[in-house]
């Protein structure tokens, strides 16, 4: 394999005194925005590779990665170089004119995925929205009344599943504690148990307009999905007269070590999402589909203002060179089995290691107790990891990291273990409803 260009070493800034606790940016974003996160009480200034460093000129391993969305890591030159450019040339542009960018962007997202047709959005949740629209568009008879509402229109999805915050996108998202404050949500939508075969032929009939998978539920767990279902639901869809639709806004792009999680499947979706690390940082969702499914769209069913901008899809596009010129896919597959390794060693001394289930730099560590004190413990020591659903620890490092960077990242977990291996236990929720839902579809 290509051996990796690494930059130069971050440079730290001189910590400010007491900065940290009385930083007015902090009480700033205390006072006026929304209260949506619960944040430390931390700033980062900036990063490079897979370091971040905060405004105290603390050091911290990134294993977060924005949450799957910095595959190149910070300050990667290419897309720095790029962002430095189209900045300077121009940063939007209508969508009622071609850009530069667009046509080649969707060239290589046709030739990466296997499917013929791209719309650019801004984020994932919208592109999800998106991909629903277009699930209902497909489903409507030739002749059928397009101003009454359709036979054919449920959406299947599954158990655990977490697809975005827009309307549509939560009224797919399995987890109650998203969707119900805001019911009621979009009519129509059946859950079905995860990697339950039988649960998905009792639910789906020829009223179904669109199956909805994560090939590997992120948010709920990282549970990747099995051949046998996907194979079902291939077959049940098209059987059925319904899309496929793979959300790969957190596996796809090349997190598993291919290009898209579902190529490990014996045949593709009518259509998939893709978002987080398409533009390197910057907002960029997209819709692929089959031609089958493009040939019922015409010019005004759908749209967005910014979606596709120039500055965007070039930075796109520069991302997916880099993905393919550093041979980063190889790095991801081999990093990822340094890491099972490693984390398997740690499982076997550690009892409340539970699981570990993943693919490429997808991981999940489940524990039998509540992870957060484990977040909390590893950031104190320079650390940055999350947990999902009370007691999975997620790992989604950036796609260039190294097997340096692998092996400080064990010793540093290992030491979180001791730790947490001399605490008092903080038990978890009596009722876990991902743990269940998983555990039920064994």
């Amino acid at each position: 394999m290509r051996k990796l260009k690494r930059k130069p070493a971050l440079r730290t800034r001189k910590p400010a005194r007491g900065r940290a606790a009385s930083d007015s940016r902090i009480a700033d974003a205390e006072r006026f925005l929304l209260p949506t996160y619960k944040r430390p009480s931390i700033v980062f200034s900036h990063g490079r590779g897979a370091y971040l460093v905060d405004s105290t000129g603390k050091r911290y391993l990134d294993f977060l990665g924005g949450i799957a969305v910095n595959a190149l890591g910070h300050a990667h030159p290419e897309i720095v170089r790029t962002v430095r450019r189209e900045a300077a040339r121009a940063i939007h542009l209508s969508n009622l004119f071609h850009n530069a960018y667009q046509g080649p962007l969707a060239r290589k997202l046709a030739g990466w995925s296997g499917l013929d047709r791209v719309f650019f959005a801004n984020s994932g949740t919208e592109a999800i929205d998106g991909a629903l629209k277009l699930a209902r568009l497909a489903a409507r008879a030739p002749g059928e009344n397009p101003l009454a509402g359709p036979r054919k229109h449920r959406l299947l999805a599954l158990e655990n599943s977490f697809h975005g915050r827009t309307f549509g996108a939560l009224s797919v998202t399995w987890t109650e504690k998203y969707r119900l404050p805001f019911a009621p949500s979009l009519p129509g939508v059946s859950f079905v148990r995860f990697n339950d075969v039988a649960d998905l032929e009792a639910k789906m009939g020829d009223d179904v307009a669109a199956i909805l998978v994560e090939t590997i539920e992120g948010e709920g767990g990282v549970y990747p999905l099995s051949e046998a279902f996907w194979s079902r639901a291939r077959a049940l869809a098209s059987a059925h007269g319904a899309l496929l639709i793979a959300d790969e806004i957190q596996c796809g792009l090349g997190r598993t070590g291919r290009y898209f999680a579902y190529q490990k499947f014996p045949s593709k979706p009518d259509v998939a999402v893709v978002a987080k690390p398409l533009a390197g940082g910057l907002p960029l969702g997209a819709i692929l589909a089959s031609q089958a499914v493009a040939a019922h769209v015409s010019p005004g069913l759908h749209g967005t203002t910014f979606g596709g901008g120039p500055l965007v899809t070039a930075t796109a596009l520069a991302t997916l060179e880099a993905i393919e010129n550093e041979q980063l896919l190889a790095n991801v597959r081999e990093r990822g089995a340094e890491l099972r390794r490693g984390l398997d060693k740690l499982a076997a001394r550690f009892a409340f290691v539970r699981e570990i289930r993943g693919e490429g730099l997808m991981i999940g560590v489940e524990l039998s107790r509540e992870g957060g004190p484990f977040v909390d413990e590893a950031l104190k020591r320079g650390l940055l990891i999350n947990c999902t659903h009370e007691s999975t620890l997620r790992l989604l490092p950036p796609f260039i990291i190294n097997a340096k960077e692998v092996r400080r990242f064990l010793a540093l977990l290992e030491q979180v273990f001791e730790k947490m291996s001399e605490t008092p236990a903080q038990a978890l929720s009596e009722h876990n409803p991902a743990h269940a839902a998983h555990t039920a579809a064994r």
